[in-house]
């Protein structure tokens, strides 16, 4: 069995082919460790392009998976992080539906599991916030990402034009210390 290395090799030499055709400008990762980011920079230095941009599931509720190695390395770096799931699939958005409705659908049990203490407490502290600057908590939550210097552009999946809306309200947003670290208490 080929390692992972090798398969990482493989990866960066097809996406030099890519940008060498002029068919992509830029290399973007998903679900890269950061031992893997590290290896790829060093290919990188042997002549293979270089990631430029790590998408990773990241918002207030779920921060493990980046905050930590990960994080750092994309840092040091110099990645520019494009969070997924930036509402946690609509719930930091406020959208949660009758536990009937939740155990039909994927997007419903991914709204379920966050019906929990911690949740509640995530999206208190997302009203609270909401409240004091007139935007709503999908607004809030997106604030929130965009205060965290590494990250360049959540990439929000909309359901509705209203949804939209709510999202670009978080452009311009500055969040005070206080509100970004209440924000961040509430989700430990």
């Amino acid at each position: 069995a080929r390692g992972d290395a090798a398969m990482l090799e493989d990866t960066l030499a097809t996406s030099e082919w890519l940008v060498e055709s002029g068919k992509v400008r830029a290399i973007g990762a998903h679900g890269y460790t950061a031992a893997q980011l590290v290896e790829a920079r060093i290919l990188s230095s042997a002549g293979y392009p270089r990631i430029t941009v790590l998408d990773v599931p990241y918002n207030v509720l779920r921060r493990d998976e980046f905050d930590g190695d990960l994080r750092l390395i994309a840092a040091a770096q110099g990645i520019a992080v494009t969070p997924s799931h930036p509402l946690a699939h609509g719930f930091l958005a406020g959208e949660t539906r009758t536990r009937d409705q939740q155990s039909r659908s994927v997007r419903g049990s991914q709204l379920a599991m966050h019906l929990n203490r911690r949740g509640s407490k995530v999206l208190r502290a997302l009203d609270a916030v909401g409240t004091e600057l007139g935007i709503p908590d999908a607004a809030v939550a997106l604030a929130w990402l965009l205060a965290q210097k590494i990250v360049v552009a959540p990439i929000v999946n909309a359901f509705a034009p209203r949804h939209v809306v709510e999202c670009m309200r978080a452009v311009g947003v500055r969040l005070s210390r206080a509100q970004l670290s209440d924000i961040a208490r509430a989700a430990e």
